[in-house]
């Protein structure tokens, strides 16, 4: 027992470099997928969360939500229709989609955070005109692609002491416009409108993996675009690069994608010399502190 206890404080030590790096960073995570479903992930994700405002970090979660989506719809007997593998959404289905991000989804998020003992506030992209969309493919009805952001409130929310959680539902240009907004591309566009120090995209899979399986730690955009152009980097996992490569356009400093199964994935990218995921930086540093993976010198 006593060798676990100096274990942990010895983490705790090696942990000092990251966690002074990290203080005041503004870091954008889009918590999405199977363990959104599961209380004891949902449970120790929200336990992270805090611990990232606790040592003074801006923690933003934004979040996505399609198996609650599904669920409610097949409940309410509406079809789902799809097109290239994204869904159709009717003016019907957006209502729903509102219903189950905006409410359920978030609210179980923001219960979660304050359960654990932080201060979470939930808002949508309609809060305070946060996230302005138009249509992003007429085939795909009201799914959104954001035009104009205003990210003052979630500033507000942060220097406040509170954990803004964002369910990626915008409003249009219209009056009474809805859109539905991809949980990724909302994640992308509010971290790059804050120009985030960091972008952790959570997903079911390891990170980016090269031509034989392996997961790259750290990459360059141009090696992201030629890895989508030869199709080693192809099905689910082009739109999320993309929008890696999109908010780093906007000014993010890195971008994460990495398997949000893992326990404390978001823990070990921040805080461990190894990382937890694939990272992606538009200027490789010049130096490498002691203590800081390579690839990832400096915010």
């Amino acid at each position: 027992m006593n060798r676990d206890w100096i274990a942990t404080a010895r983490t705790l030590s090696e942990a000092l470099p990251y966690l002074q790096r990290y203080s005041g960073a503004v870091v954008v995570v889009k918590f999405g997928g199977n363990a959104m479903g599961d209380d004891e992930a949902m449970a120790e994700f929200a336990r992270d969360i805090v611990l990232m405002k606790q040592v003074g970090m801006n923690p933003v979660v934004c979040h996505g939500g399609g198996p609650m989506i599904n669920e409610l719809l097949g409940k309410l007997g509406i079809e789902s229709k799809f097109v290239r593998g994204k869904r159709v959404t009717t003016k019907e289905t957006v209502e729903v989609v509102e219903m189950v991000l905006s409410g359920l989804v978030n609210k179980r998020i923001v219960q979660a955070i304050n359960d654990a003992g932080g201060r979470a506030v939930g808002i949508s992209g309609k809060d305070d005109d946060l996230m302005v969309c138009e249509v992003d493919d007429p085939e795909l009805g009201f799914v959104g692609r954001p035009v104009e952001m205003n990210v003052q409130i979630i500033r507000d929310l942060y220097r406040a002491g509170l954990i803004p959680v964002i369910a990626p539902v915008a409003t249009g240009m219209a009056d009474n416009e809805t859109f539905n907004v991809n949980g990724d591309t909302a994640a992308g566009a509010i971290a790059g409108a804050l120009r985030a120090d960091r972008l952790l995209l959570l997903t079911d899979v390891a990170g980016v993996k090269d031509a034989n399986g392996e997961v790259l730690t750290a990459m360059h955009p141009d090696q992201v675009r030629e890895m989508i152009a030869d199709g080693t980097i192809a099905g689910g996992m082009i739109p999320k690069t993309e929008t890696a490569l999109e908010a780093l356009q906007d000014g993010v400093r890195a971008v994460v994608i990495l398997d949000g199964r893992v326990p404390h994935a978001c823990l070990l990218e921040l805080f461990t010399e190894h990382g937890a995921g694939s990272l992606i930086r538009s200027t490789p540093p010049s130096t490498r502190p002691r203590g800081l993976r390579q690839g990832d010198a400096g915010l």
